[in-house]
């Protein structure tokens, strides 16, 4: 399919921000609902884009989208999200901290702190540590996924089972209405898994749009999680399952 440019201009926008609104675009290029509603249809047609009620969304499904783009999408929310979470991390503390854009959010925000052992599988979040000379940064050993920087494997898991932290602080790929947190690969689940279980104090960091993404693999629930940070309100029936769970969720704007 070739893209017109305002169909091109669209799919940019949601490689950045993850998801378009019809109302939006309309206003934007100052054209029809019925133009927009017909470029989303041609662009879910193609492949680009999943139709959800008043818009779309970059299409997932059995492969994640790639890290870079990642990196982009959100960047502001992650920011917040990042900087909210850091504030709840006191000095002289030890950490957990998982393979994901927003966690290297987390890692930026945390960059002020002193007297932190950081304990990640994700070689990302250990860059941007090093220039925290108040912060020992452990990496987990394993295989390298050159992709995103990510250490996943047996290797990992060991390697995270021989520490006790204060906090796990993970991001997800996906979360469905289920309260489930999902994501691609099953050895990156596996790891998580064993992070959220040696911590005392357990927190997702993930963005809204994570909200309207798919994925195969089942990392937990949000009812083994203590306090959930992100940027919209979450849906009422998720809010109410929260609830019932005592997970905490703080909005970061």
């Amino acid at each position: 399919m070739a893209l017109s440019f305002r169909q091109s201009e669209i799919l940019d926008i949601a490689r950045a921000e993850g998801r378009v609104g019809v109302d939006d675009l309309a206003e934007r290029f100052g054209v029809t609902l019925q133009t927009i509603r017909r470029d989303l249809t041609e662009l879910a047609d193609a492949g680009q884009l999943d139709r959800v009620h008043g818009g779309a969304v970059l299409r997932a499904g059995v492969a994640n989208i790639g890290y870079e783009e990642r990196r982009l999408m959100n960047a502001e929310a992650k920011a917040a999200i990042g900087a909210a979470c850091a504030a709840t991390i006191r000095d002289n503390s030890s950490l957990f901290l998982n393979i994901g854009t927003t966690t290297e959010a987390v890692a930026r925000a945390l960059l002020k702190h002193r007297n932190l052992t950081v304990v990640t599988n994700n070689m990302n979040v250990a860059n941007i540590l090093a220039a925290n000379e108040s912060c020992d940064v452990i990496v987990a050993g394993g295989v390298l996924r050159r992709s995103d920087g990510g250490l996943v494997g047996d290797l990992t898991t060991e390697a995270i089972s021989h520490f006790k932290v204060d906090y796990a602080i993970i991001g997800t790929s996906a979360l469905d209405l289920d309260g489930d947190l999902l994501d691609f690969d099953p050895q990156e689940g596996r790891v998580s898994r064993a992070i959220l279980r040696q911590a005392r104090a357990t927190c997702l960091v993930a963005d809204a749009s994570k909200l309207e993404r798919r994925a195969p693999v089942r990392i937990a629930s949000l009812s083994e999680i203590g306090r959930v940070f992100t940027d919209l309100p979450l849906p009422d029936p998720l809010a109410e399952k929260c609830r019932d769970w005592d997970t905490d969720v703080v909005l970061s704007r």
